[in-house]
């Protein structure tokens, strides 16, 4: 059993001192300009620390329908193990990079609210935290660090630091800041952004300044003696350089949650309320100066609370009350929802925040195989405890999710369903890269509308909880659970909708009847050696038909003509017209030669469509010996029910079934041979 002092112990030891004194560095002001000589980088503004962020966990370059595109690691939440990881949304993430790799170089996006617009629950959230909680890592970190500044007053031991966490350089007269700046860039060429000195004391540094110039009879570099520099951690938690901000009803909005408010308790001491000793720079504004401020539903703020934005955005200004315009310097981020951008846009009084607006859409994803992942993050082994959830469970679930979100193709030769695979990548006959591209650039809302991925997991979570004496979740569970709640879906607005959405869930349970037929036909026809000999069997016929010769019969020792019945059982499984049956066999023959001259064994394995006729030419032939209809009947014999639980342990060592999930798919299975419904 552990002890207290065993934990103690471990701690102790674990504990990085030489950490913690980098990360609560102090010194003076002639100090930090040589840690800003030696790493000019420390000066960077908000918008390039974020960007330099996300590109220090790596990218990776991949094609995509022919074009080169780059997937920043950042949004795998590698250090979290992919807690808040974000699958698919390559253009969004894409667009939002861009927006502050030009932001970070001055190129105008600085002056703009990055907005994330998309349907509830398509990760607008989860972007924002990424961000917020990436700036705040990266500030712990050598390459992240920054500083701020403090003032020692006369007879008092205490530093009062900056309430906003302002640069320390903002201490260098304008008239001289310049020629600094050069100096700083000329010791370092390579640097990626130069050095700018830009912005003013916030009004408590510029009084506390314009005091101690008084108290030294104007001596700048006697000023600068009682400077005190911290290096400082950005934390939503202790509201340092991360702010956040959600709007309240209209009568409860107050822009001093934005700007700060004047402390009354200290006007007495002070003397006025326009003393900026007297005012607390706590707004979201204020904290989240050097680092990152997220707006909640930004769309839904009082029109008083967007003057403060658009300053904050345009002017990177805001307006605490009896103090002048007060620099900031902070990436500001909103997300909002299609209802209420709709609202913005049909809202003439919103064209000043239409105009400083960088819209990002956050669309659902629409890949088949993005979907699954993030059902998968919650609902797995390890989350799961005491269940076994089926194959192909969380699958469909996300096969209807993005069903509903494709928009019905132009093409009438494709049903909506092979989109879907398209879109997930895979082949279909007649179907090109190009065409695949040709069919997202047709749509319009395609990804904007649908079904989210929380009415999902919400179902597949009753599903859970719905059967307690079931050792096992199954498709059908969940689908049941999909449709018994999109009688009350709040979000669905009409009848015609919600009909569809059903439809849609019996393409779903068609796709899996498929499925699951093809994965236990390929159980039966599992036998090694049964394989083995249907291959060898149809080889040598093969072979003796293209070279024109006899076959000798196992049994008898007689030659005979070439079994053209059984050849032609096996290749008719895999759609071989009779008029290609020669092609067809040579093409085997010549494969088998060219493996020969390699000095390699044939394999059937290795030849996708002969594996795939053999299959179901061995399946053929052994259902009815297995007798899987029996199943449903009260009845089985001993020799049938040793057969079924071959079958049966087949499908949980290769396929992921426990035992009550196999008897279930192979009832499933049996009902539907039962009825006749077999597909050759």
């Amino acid at each position: 059993m552990a002890k207290g002092s065993d934990i103690v112990a471990l701690l102790t030891e674990r504990q990085n001192l030489e950490q913690f004194r980098k990360k609560n560095w102090q010194g003076s002001f002639l100090e930090y300009l040589d840690l800003v000589a030696e790493n000019p980088s420390i000066v960077r503004n908000a918008f390039q620390r974020c960007y330099d962020m996300i590109l220090g966990y790596g990218v990776e370059q991949y094609e995509e329908s022919r074009e080169m595109r780059t997937h920043y690691r950042f949004f795998d939440d590698p250090l979290e193990g992919g807690r808040d990881a974000i699958f698919g949304l390559r253009d969004a993430q894409t667009s939002l990079v861009n927006a502050l790799k030009s932001a970070a170089n001055g190129y105008g996006i600085e002056k703009r609210v990055l907005l994330l617009h998309g349907p509830v629950g398509s990760s607008k959230s989860t972007m924002a935290r990424l961000l917020k909680r990436g700036v705040e890592r990266y500030s712990l970190q050598d390459e992240g660090a920054l500083y701020s500044l403090g003032w020692v007053l006369p007879g008092d031991d205490n530093v009062h630091w900056c309430p906003m966490n302002e640069e320390p350089l903002h201490l260098i007269p304008d008239a001289q800041r310049a020629e600094v700046a050069e100096r700083f860039n000329a010791d370092a060429p390579a640097l990626r952004y130069p050095v700018k000195i830009t912005g003013d004391l916030c009004p408590y540094c510029r009084f506390m300044y314009n005091e101690a110039l008084q108290q030294k009879g104007g001596d700048w570099g006697s000023v600068i003696k009682d400077i005190r520099v911290r290096r400082i951690l950005l934390s939503e938690q202790d509201r340092v350089g991360i702010g956040t901000f959600q709007p309240k009803d209209e009568k409860n909005q107050d822009s001093t949650e934005l700007t700060g408010d004047i402390n009354y308790r200290k006007i007495a001491e002070f003397g006025t309320d326009s003393d900026p000793r007297a005012f607390n720079f706590d707004g979201e504004f204020n904290v989240a100066n050097r680092g990152i401020v997220e707006f909640i539903e930004v769309l839904k703020l009082d029109v008083a609370f967007l003057y403060d934005l658009l300053g904050a955005s345009q002017e990177h200004k805001v307006k605490p009350k009896k103090f002048a315009q007060t620099d900031i310097d902070e990436v500001i981020l909103g997300h909002t929802n299609e209802p209420e951008y709709r609202r913005l846009q049909n809202n003439e009084f919103m064209e000043a925040l239409r105009d400083r607006t960088v819209k990002i859409d956050v669309p659902y994803v629409t890949r088949l195989t993005d979907e699954i992942k993030i059902y998968e993050k919650d609902y797995n082994s390890e989350r799961v405890k005491g269940k076994h959830i089926a194959p192909h469970t969380i699958e469909m679930a996300a096969m209807w999710a993005i069903l509903t979100r494709l928009e019905e193709p132009k093409n009438a030769n494709l049903t909506l369903m092979q989109k879907l695979k398209l879109y997930d990548g895979k082949s279909l006959p007649g179907f090109t890269e190009e065409n695949v591209k040709e069919l997202k650039s047709q749509t319009k809302r395609e990804g904007m509308l649908g079904i989210s991925p929380r009415y999902v997991q919400d179902k597949i979570s009753n599903a859970l909880v719905a059967h307690p004496d079931a050792t096992s979740i199954n498709p059908f569970m969940v689908m049941n659970q999909l449709e018994a709640g999109l009688k009350n879906h709040s979000l669905i607005t009409s009848e015609e909708q919600r009909d569809h959405y059903r439809e849609l869930l019996e393409v779903v349970k068609e796709e899996y009847e498929n499925i699951v037929k093809n994965e236990v036909q390929r159980a039966i026809a599992a036998d090694e050696e049964a394989m083995q000999r249907l291959c060898s069997n149809y080889i040598d016929n093969v072979k003796a038909y293209t070279q024109r010769e006899k076959v000798k019969n196992k049994f008898t020792g007689q030659y005979e003509e070439p079994d053209e019945r059984l050849m032609r059982s096996i290749e008719e499984k895999i759609d071989i017209p009779d008029s290609r049956k020669d092609d067809f066999r040579r093409e085997i023959m010549n494969y088998i030669g060219a493996l020969s001259i390699d000095g390699k064994r044939f394999d059937y394995k290795t030849n996708e469509r002969l594996y795939k006729a053999l299959q179901l030419k061995l399946f053929e032939d052994q259902k009815d010996s297995i007798k899987l209809t029996s199943l449903v009947s009260n009845v089985i014999d001993q020799d049938t029910q040793e057969k079924i639980d071959v079958v049966k342990g087949r499908l949980i060592r290769d396929y992921g079934y426990d035992d009550e999930s196999a008897t279930d798919v192979l009832n499933f299975v049996a009902s539907i041979f039962a009825r006749g419904d077999v597909k050759n």
